[in-house]
């Protein structure tokens, strides 16, 4: 069980929750990390008292270092420092809430130096699973998903112990508050539309990716890098509910799914205790008192992102590291309402057609991928 941790992305949606589980298990907390939210890591670290804190921004950085003077915590700035924090020493698990790839290398770093890794950013494993998972399997660090869905299947493949048993697994989707429209409807919703999710409350980054569902179509990547599965063998299942959280289907037909009320501390709190399980205050799900549970086909045609993300794990390569750029760059670029609901998904599929794959990609071309996949997107747009 998780004794002492350190959390990228501490002022986050994620980040927030798992403080929260933090305090309720008696966890140490060493070092917590922000880009340049100054008063809400000021309250973090007065209240929990970490060795180090780290904002990205470094005006933010310097701001807080002042802020904090008083006390014993020390404040580093810039984006680089997010390693310092992945690997301090007597920290035995990293939780990687930060969104986008600077949650890349910090994980790298992490992994490099045995730590159990907490992973609830789903860029790590879309743009460099292959690379990520290898050097956990080297360095022999846990990887264990925060993300509810692969919670989900984690959980459910415990007493898995041959995965060539698993046949499929299939993740679950809210269909986003967009769910049941046209793709004229779709097209015309605004920023304000697109962060009203029905189920959850998330970053506005990941709540844009849910309404375009490329959120899920990260997801399938991410499941075929975790389980080693191709494509074929990951598949979505809209669930309005958002209570079955994943399944996994057995080569004897056996379909197990695993169930919860959407609350992001239970899979954050399975992380911080796997492989035992700590008592929890949350309320428990009443199977008699849940609305019936519904399964239906995704409309990839309203929302193509999805089938995107199909057609660039398919490619392999860095073709998920320009998807995955690509669709972070437009998201931000809607968010500031420089563009359009549908713009996001044209902006992302032509970033994917204009640049090359490179196949058994090192670090190196990753990184350049991602980056040539942004500058893409800025052209496009200042057409």
């Amino acid at each position: 069980m998780t004794k002492t941790i350190s959390i990228l992305g501490s002022t986050g949606s994620i980040g927030r929750q798992t403080l929260e589980v933090a305090e309720q298990l008696g966890l140490t907390v060493a070092a917590i990390t922000a880009h340049n939210n100054v008063a809400l890591a000021e309250e973090q670290a007065r209240k929990f008292r970490p060795r180090q804190v780290i904002m990205t921004d470094e005006a933010a950085a310097r701001d807080l270092k002042v802020r904090l003077a008083d006390t014993k915590t020390r404040v580093h700035g810039g984006v680089s420092a997010l390693s310092t924090a992945a690997t301090l020493p007597g920290v035995d698990t990293v939780v990687t809430a930060v969104v986008g790839m600077v949650g890349l290398k910090p994980t790298l770093a992490a992994i490099r130096e045995g730590k159990r890794i907490a992973l609830a950013n789903k860029e790590t494993l879309v743009c460099a699973g292959e690379l990520v998972m290898e050097a956990a399997e080297r360095r022999g660090a846990e990887i264990v998903p925060v993300d509810s869905e692969h919670s989900a299947i984690f959980q459910c493949v415990q007493g898995c112990l041959d995965r060539g048993e698993i046949r499929q697994v299939i993740l679950t989707c809210s269909g986003g508050p967009f769910y049941g429209m046209g793709k004229e409807e779709v097209a015309k919703k605004t920023r304000a539309d697109a962060l009203v999710h029905p189920n959850w409350k998330m970053g506005p980054k990941i709540t844009v990716d849910c309404a375009t569902l490329m959120n899920k179509g990260l997801e399938v990547i991410e499941a075929m890098r975790l389980y080693r599965l191709p494509l074929t063998r990951v598949k979505v299942a809209i669930h309005r509910q958002s209570i079955v959280h994943s399944l996994v289907e057995f080569r004897d037909g056996a379909l197990l799914a695993q169930l919860g009320t959407p609350d992001m501390r239970l899979p954050i709190r399975y992380a911080m205790t796997y492989p035992q399980r700590a008592e929890s205050a949350a309320e428990p799900l009443n199977l008699l008192s849940c609305p019936p549970l519904t399964f239906e086909e995704p409309d990839r045609g309203t929302f193509p992102c999805l089938r995107l993300a199909e057609v660039a794990a398919a490619k392999g390569g860095t073709a998920c590291a320009v998807l995955n750029a690509a669709n972070e760059e437009a998201v931000r670029l809607f968010l500031e309402d420089r563009i359009g609901f549908r713009d996001i998904f044209d902006l992302t599929a032509r970033a994917m057609t204009e640049l090359p794959v490179v196949h058994k990609p090192s670090l190196p071309d990753i990184l350049e991928a991602d980056a040539a996949a942004r500058r893409e997107v800025l052209k496009n747009v200042s057409r």
